[in-house]
């Protein structure tokens, strides 16, 4: 009997105990329902309601209607849009670029390119916004000046309606093109060399190998980078404060920008609500596709 239950304890402590799982899984579990679930589900419970100071009034769609009937977030679903599908294709092109030129060259060449390149990612994007907000000043700022002397026409590129957008674009993607390079040569020096041997028997070139070896092998990896930017560029909200506050006359004004300024500025929380809600929607639609495109396995 003692032995029967000696055995039964052991096994109850031991990996076989299916209650193990559970209980290292929980704290995990907790943290993601309260900072997360419960987060998301009142985000779309309050933007049903209409918010005073001293009370709530449900209102059903009403806090959408407001925001379809508003041209200014009309606006920003639209440079929302363009933020977001040129940030991930500026991004995946360019860090798929320089992972293929030097994935195969020696280790120190490599160290070397991705720190480079990944040193903005370092930099807080309040510090880079305030250094691009200094070298793009129309006044005095550094890139106007050699404009300048090129003998180009001083514009004002912030004040621009044409050139505020691509310019914000841009300084986003400094800032955020490092970690998806860094990414793309981990995955690439990760593929096993039989691949390539066998495709250079085969009498391949580099464009065959990068083409028909390369990217096909880092499907998953450009899956995980596709989500991720899109995640990222909705949230962007630090750039456009800094270097344009949305203007000139709306055209920099992105989803998340209008939300800050109805939940701080006009205390429109339940609005600001609702175009959380459509965020969440926008972010599911634009990440679907890609799930369906680079997660079938051919």
């Amino acid at each position: 009997m003692d032995t029967q239950k000696t055995k039964k304890k052991k096994k109850f402590r031991g990996i076989e105990n299916p209650y193990s799982g559970y209980l290292f899984a929980g704290p995990q579990i907790i943290l993601f329902l309260v900072f997360i679930a419960y987060p998301v589900f009142e985000g779309f419970r309050m933007s049903l309601f209409e918010f005073s100071y001293s009370s709530e009034v449900f209102v059903g769609l009403e806090n959408y209607k407001t925001l379809f009937a508003d041209p200014v977030f009309i606006k920003s679903i639209f440079n929302t849009l363009i933020f977001v599908a040129a940030i991930v294709f500026f991004t995946i092109m360019f860090s798929l670029f320089v992972a293929t030129a030097v994935y195969d060259k020696t280790s120190k060449y490599v160290s070397f390119i991705r720190g480079s390149y990944y040193l903005p990612v370092m930099v807080s994007m309040v510090v880079m916004s305030i250094i691009w907000n200094f070298l793009l000043n129309p006044a005095n700022g550094l890139i106007n000046y050699l404009m300048g002397n090129a003998g180009l026409e001083n514009i004002n590129l912030l004040g621009s309606t044409t050139w505020v957008m691509p310019v914000i674009i841009f300084v986003t993607f400094v800032g955020n093109v490092g970690q998806s390079i860094i990414l793309y040569v981990a995955s690439m020096i990760g593929i096993p060399e039989d691949y390539f041997e066998a495709a250079e028997l085969d009498g391949a070139t580099r464009w065959q190998r990068i083409r028909h070896i390369l990217i096909p092998l880092v499907k998953p990896t450009t899956l995980y980078l596709v989500i991720i930017n899109i995640i990222a560029v909705l949230k962007i909200f630090v750039v456009i404060q800094l270097l344009t506050g949305g203007g000139p006359n709306n055209a920099s004004v992105t989803m998340m920008y209008y939300l800050y300024q109805n939940a701080f500025i006009y205390n429109n929380t339940g609005v600001a609500a609702a175009i959380g809600v459509m965020m969440f929607m926008i972010a599911l639609l634009l990440a679907i596709p890609q799930f369906k495109t680079f997660g079938n396995k051919d």
